[in-house]
């Protein structure tokens, strides 16, 4: 199974297009997680009931498995990292933005956490330039 950390942006959109592409490759299924610790009315990143209509027909042309989970009121590295415990996990694919260091010390990374403490393999991607 791959996770995807998606956020309703275009780093969400970037991870999911290259978690379909491995799920394909690897012939296995998607877990897409859209979390948020609460904030889901002012949280930018927290797909709305447009976008996860989008979503999911999105998953459902691409003709992989796929369960979408939108926990609420969690923490989403710890939720993303708790995913790839499971023992079907085999990859961990999240959008990346660039952020100044600043910015990194005082709103800290979802990202980086991920990549420092996800036990398994993590594919950190970007959005295509327009």
């Amino acid at each position: 199974m791959i996770v995807v950390g998606y956020s309703a942006d275009e780093f969400g959109r970037a991870a999911l297009e290259h978690g379909i592409t491995e799920a394909k490759r690897r012939d296995t299924g998607l877990l897409v997680i859209n979390a948020t610790s609460g904030e889901s009315y002012v949280d930018k990143r927290f797909a709305q009931e447009s976008e996860v209509h989008d979503v999911e027909a999105r998953l459902t042309d691409c003709g992989v498995p796929f369960e979408l989970s939108q926990p609420v009121g969690v923490d989403a590295a710890e939720e993303l990292v708790r995913a790839m415990d499971r023992d079907e996990a085999e990859l961990l694919v999240i959008g990346l933005r660039h952020r100044n260091p600043v910015g990194k010390l005082l709103m800290g990374s979802v990202a980086q956490r991920v990549l420092l403490e996800c036990p398994k393999p993590v594919l950190a991607v970007k959005p295509a330039e327009g």
